[in-house]
């Protein structure tokens, strides 16, 4: 299988470092810096792994992900949120389905490799 990553954030630094990372671990590298633009690539047929950030200007992760389900982009997609933010805000309970994992920024480079790796194998 084709290994594909979308990483959806506002940081650049973010963006750059993921990419390079998952880049030098064959990966095919999507970088979006706003929900918007996720969409636009899912519409467009990306099927893979999505990172999503959920502090973001204009629409954040959690409304981003609300839209990709409201037109069914979500389907062989993999979604994990990544977020400065300690715990996962579950006042958004109806979208834990949908959501693989929950990792806090700053993470750990091999931490998350292995955690995107092992949605390939599984």
């Amino acid at each position: 299988m084709h290994k594909k990553l979308m990483i959806v954030d506002d940081d650049p630094d973010i963006l750059i470092s993921i990419r390079e990372l998952f880049e030098a671990e064959g990966f095919e590298v999507y970088t979006v810096p706003c929900g918007k633009d996720c969409i636009d690539e899912l519409e467009h047929g990306f099927k893979g792994v999505i990172l999503m950030d959920i502090m973001m200007p204009h629409m954040d992760g959690w409304t981003t992900i609300r839209q990709i389900v409201a037109k069914g982009l979500n389907k062989d997609n993999i979604i994990t949120m990544v977020s400065a933010k300690d715990e996962c805000d579950w006042k958004f309970d109806d979208l834990k389905k949908y959501i693989r994992n929950y990792i806090t920024k700053p993470f750990d480079n091999q931490r998350l490799l292995q955690t995107v790796k092992s949605y390939y194998s599984s």
